[in-house]
């Protein structure tokens, strides 16, 4: 595919750092529009966004290193191979959920109704993420012969992420990027009308969950199986109970003003 934007000598800007910019510049955009159509503070909730986005990347580092621990081919923890690695999603999230909490208590914001206004832009943000996943090679999918298998050429995508080459594979990163873009439809649709306090980010975890661990079942997992599945379905699991937990969860509407003007 194309992994690579510029490359000069032995720096280059990756595709996959870009379109995370850009999937996060995009999210960013659609949570504070979100945001101020429920009355919340819109510089507040740019900064929570820059903070949450901090701490997912370095959730996602943390559980893509864990998750490789003791593995001999895999680059040492603190080298530049590392650090333009993708990390592990799930890792960012919780990690991005954590700081948000905390930051919401001390600036008084209120909990599930900001945690409303993030859900569309994660989803959005997260899908333009996965395109530049599919660019790089990584978080590739198990051999198929289905008629849309992929099947990466690219030298320098084998050496930077170990994507096998010449082989049709599933197309992973595609799959949950389509995901990922329609679920950003339905949430936007919801948040914009009267919702109960949690809904709509309720909504995200269970949906989300459910999609990616479905789609787990398509991808090739270098850290293996843990009792037929792995760690990242684990995870989707635990995050689906917290968005059933939300959905389920007593609370009365809320009112969202009419749309701003672009």
């Amino acid at each position: 595919m194309f992994p690579k934007i510029i490359s000069i000598g032995s720096f280059y800007l990756p595709t996959y750092g870009v379109l995370v910019a850009l999937g996060f510049l995009a999210g960013l955009w659609v949570t504070v529009r979100l945001a101020k159509r429920s009355g919340l503070n819109g510089e507040l909730v740019t900064n929570l966004a820059v903070y949450s986005a901090l701490a997912g990347l370095l959730g996602a580092k943390i559980l893509m290193i864990l998750f490789d621990w003791g593995a001999p081919e895999k680059p040492p923890i603190f080298s530049l191979a590392t650090l333009q690695a993708a990390g592990v999603w799930q890792g960012g999230f919780v990690l991005a959920i954590v700081v948000a909490f905390l930051y919401m208590r001390v600036n008084k914001l209120p909990l599930l109704g900001t945690f409303d206004a993030f859900a569309p832009g994660v989803a959005l943000g997260h899908a333009i993420g996965r395109i530049g996943c599919f660019a790089a090679g990584c978080c590739w999918g198990n051999e198929c012969s289905l008629p849309w298998a992929v099947t990466f050429k690219n030298p320098e995508a084998a050496e930077l992420t170990g994507v096998p080459l010449g082989v049709p594979l599933h197309p992973s990163q595609i799959y949950e990027m389509l995901t990922e873009l329609a679920l950003f439809a339905f949430l936007y649709w919801w948040f914009t009308r009267p919702h109960a306090a949690g809904k709509v980010m309720g909504a995200y975890l269970l949906l989300s969950s459910i999609a990616r661990f479905g789609i787990e079942f398509t991808r090739f997992h270098e850290q293996g199986l843990h009792y037929g599945l792995s760690w990242t379905q684990w995870i989707s699991i635990a995050l689906a109970v917290a968005g059933v937990l939300l959905l389920v969860r007593p609370t009365v509407p809320t009112k969202v003003s009419p749309p701003l003007a672009a």
